[in-house]
């Protein structure tokens, strides 16, 4: 039973890190947005398209070089794939 209980309690525990670590992701993808979406407005200004390849290329290479696991790098690629299409369809 004491097995059991201290189990429960470390997943607790780890849960409870897991929300704040949900809340710090959220608030960094809201500042990403916003990063964003100051590009998006200086893009026309700079005569450059508001989709460019080889800048999401870069984006997703450079995170290879970051990632030290335990995710697998493909699983990051699929996640920022969707961040960056999400961040190419916010609006203003």
């Amino acid at each position: 039973m004491a097995d059991r209980d201290e189990s429960q309690k470390k997943i607790e525990e780890y849960r409870a890190c897991i929300d704040s670590l949900d809340e710090q992701i959220v608030d960094l993808l809201n500042k990403r947005a916003e990063q964003s979406l100051a590009i998006r407005e200086l893009k026309p200004s700079a005569q450059m398209g508001l989709y460019d390849p080889r800048r999401e290329e870069e984006i997703l290479e450079r995170l290879d070089t970051l990632n030290d696991g335990p995710m697998y790098g493909d699983d990051l690629r699929e996640i920022y794939r969707t961040i960056l299409k999400v961040m190419k369809e916010i609006r203003a």
